[in-house]
């Protein structure tokens, strides 16, 4: 009987921390060896050569929406899975909100995980709903294994996934302390947000700036001290959801150095797109909060630099074309406000920042893996290469570039506002529980199925 199942040899291993040549060696799912040379090849079934390859633990997604049960036509959890897994992800949480019902009871737990265990390729969590009606199962659904809350405090664009006003907030974060569990918040100002779109629709401003306009930042600002104070009030754990920009984070900042415990994240959409991709794609680059001016974005890479953000994720938001078409009446304000984004996020990071702004890979690993996995209680588990872990890597190679085309897509409708552009380093191979998933370009074990991570 082989000692391994599998040797990676040669390979270029980064932490959160250094980057050391070395073998890794992986029994039954779990990574049982890292060193420098593992001297027996003969002793496992499969060899991969990363020789000038590196080596990442796989990353983290904590933020996409897979639409599980009920509008699996925007996206579902099968080809979900298989574009994080194309990307180099190996764990994900999906979102309670798109889902139809929402899971904000507990009865849509048990329907939600085997519906992710029959369709997923890699682990995964499941998020829970906070809004002011189920506040009184909060402490159920903890109990069937949600991961976390999440909570909108402006409308989510879900009618049956309402928005929690301040009352409902306060209360909702004493119940999520007493669970030791963490509240994610989608931070905008509902009142600045809803009364700025309303004016801009009443006097025809219908154009992407306009829609950009209507979400300032400094309702992500409001938004944010208001949900800070809450969470010093209440001692409760919360993460601040794709911020646009480095103001934002700044507030975040400032709250943690008066011992608030808070993370933030933000996302490759913001990291690499801006108000002038929305003008010419349209809808594809909708989102909200929006994308900013080219300025922004660089002051957010000048805050993720610093060490002031703690977590990338993709908030991966499909729908069906319809909710994007755009063709009659040129209103932007109408179209479904996501980006699918989940197969790209390790490219973008590679690309705008590893290459054109030195950003270094054991920070996109940090920020990727390790900072994740710390902040929901899942390392050293996962977010990290070391033994005991699960067998969950990103291989890549930084000396190849391409051209990300429709066919290299594997989510339910092939739309992304980063087709077309050109991106150094590429996903060579994705390893989930030492399962090789992904090889050069191609979904290669397709029967590989993720379990639930509590």
């Amino acid at each position: 009987m082989n000692k391994y199942d599998t040797i990676i040899r040669n390979g270029n291993i980064v932490s959160e921390h250094s980057i050391q040549k070395g073998d890794i060696g992986i029994l039954n799912g779990k990574i049982v060896e890292v060193c420098k040379k593992i001297e027996d090849s003969a002793a496992a079934n499969e060899v991969i050569d990363a020789e000038g390859l590196h080596v990442l633990p796989g990353l983290i997604d904590v933020h996409v929406h897979f639409n599980e049960p009920g509008r699996e036509h925007w996206e579902g959890i099968y080809t979900g899975s298989r574009s994080l897994a194309a990307g180099g992800v190996t764990t994900f949480f999906d979102m309670p909100l798109n889902s139809d019902p929402p899971l904000i009871y507990p009865d849509l737990f048990k329907v939600k995980n085997a519906l992710a265990e029959e369709k997923s390729i890699i682990d995964f969590g499941i998020l829970g709903g906070v809004v002011p009606e189920n506040l009184d199962y909060l402490e159920e659904l903890k109990k069937c294994g949600v991961i976390g809350f999440k909570g909108f405090m402006s409308n989510s664009g879900i009618k049956e996934f309402n928005y929690i006003d301040d009352n409902s907030l306060f209360e909702g974060l004493k119940k999520i302390y007493q669970l030791d569990s963490v509240a994610m918040l989608h931070a905008e100002s509902e009142v600045i947000t809803s009364h700025l779109s309303k004016e801009a629709i009443e006097a025809g401003r219908l154009s992407a700036e306009d829609y950009v306009a209507s979400r300032p930042i400094v309702s992500e600002i409001e938004a944010v001290d208001r949900a800070m104070c809450m969470a010093e009030a209440t001692n409760c754990k919360v993460h601040i959801v794709h911020a646009s920009c480095r103001d934002v984070v700044e507030r975040v900042k400032l709250a943690k150095d008066r011992g608030v415990d808070v993370t933030v994240e933000t996302c490759p959409h913001y990291l690499a797109l801006t108000v002038q991709d929305i003008e010419k794609q349209g809808a594809i680059a909708k989102c909200s909060p929006p994308v900013r001016e080219e300025q922004v974005v660089d002051q957010l890479w000048q805050s993720l630099i610093e060490g002031e953000i703690d977590i990338i994720s993709s908030d991966h938001s499909p729908s069906s074309p319809d909710l994007k078409d755009m063709s009659t009446g040129k209103n932007i304000f109408n179209v479904w406000g996501g980006i699918s984004s989940a197969q790209s996020t390790l490219n973008v990071l590679l690309e705008e920042g590893y290459f054109k702004r030195g950003v270094k890979l054991e920070l996109i690993s940090k920020l990727t893996s390790a900072n994740p996995a710390k902040r929901f209680g899942i390392y050293p588990a996962k977010g990290t290469i070391s033994v005991g872990s699960d067998a969950d890597l990103a291989i890549i190679d930084l000396n190849e570039s391409f051209i990300l085309k429709k066919e290299d897509l594997q989510y339910k409708h092939k739309v992304s506002p980063f087709l077309g552009k050109n991106f150094r380093g590429k996903v060579t191979y994705t390893i989930a529980g030492g399962d090789k998933i992904f090889e050069k370009g191609k979904i290669i074990n397709d029967s590989h199925r993720g379990k639930l991570i509590k």
